[in-house]
């Protein structure tokens, strides 16, 4: 009887934790390097973690260093879609970007707006939502004063329009690094403020992209 009475407590147990794990919204972060970094102990995705309600949300990260837009879209059945999110947050652009400067392999605009349709449309296609996010900085320097600014500007701007097309969210990183750097950054310096090194996030910039990302989760 005893034993019996053991089995069935176990396997309420294990019921009640499957149902909730269930329960749970699964929310997919999928990038390069930026977001690879997001999972480490102080990175973005990890501060998100803390501020969510983990009996309510699943936080994965699937970022890999070095990838552009193409790279995404050739593994998004495997890293993302295999996984079955109720939300992914694409964060894909500075390296399209950067890439054509420093190895030449960048991307052309419009290649990088087609690939990121695909994305979308493949996305919704499974059932998942999406939010779109612009490319944060490749240089911390205020008004323009970034060699890549202007193209960067320009990829930016074409999240936005891909958004306001498909009627889809809008994490605006490039938007709000700016204004915060505009009036956080006096010396007008090119890293150390929400970077390392013009382009990857230190600890105050991996807490606040989790910032800006919050809102869009709850």
């Amino acid at each position: 009887m005893k034993i019996t009475l053991k089995l069935c407590i176990v396997i309420g147990v294990v019921f009640l934790l499957t149902a909730m794990k269930s329960n749970r919204k699964r929310v997919v972060f999928f990038g390069d390097s930026i977001t690879q970094g997001g999972v480490s102990k102080n990175g973005y995705i990890s501060v998100l973690k803390k501020q969510v309600d983990s009996n309510r949300f699943e936080l994965i990260g699937a970022g890999i260093g070095g990838n552009k837009v193409y790279d995404l879209y050739l593994r998004l059945e495997d890293d993302v879609l295999a996984k079955k999110p109720d939300l992914v947050f694409i964060y894909v652009g500075i390296n399209d970007v950067w890439h054509k400067q420093t190895a030449k392999t960048g991307t052309d605009y419009p290649k990088y707006l087609k690939f990121y349709q695909a994305l979308i449309n493949k996305i919704q296609a499974a059932g998942s939502k999406v939010v779109l996010c612009t490319p944060s900085v490749i240089g911390e320097k205020k008004a323009g004063g970034n060699e890549l600014d202007t193209e960067l500007d320009k990829y930016a701007e074409g999240i936005r329009a891909l958004a306001a097309k498909n009627n889809l969210p809008l994490c605006d990183l490039r938007k709000a690094f700016q204004d915060y750097e505009e009036k956080n950054n006096p010396q007008d310096l090119e890293k150390d403020i929400l970077t390392t090194d013009r382009v990857h996030l230190n600890d105050k910039g991996n807490q606040f992209v989790a910032e800006q990302m919050l809102s869009f989760i709850k």
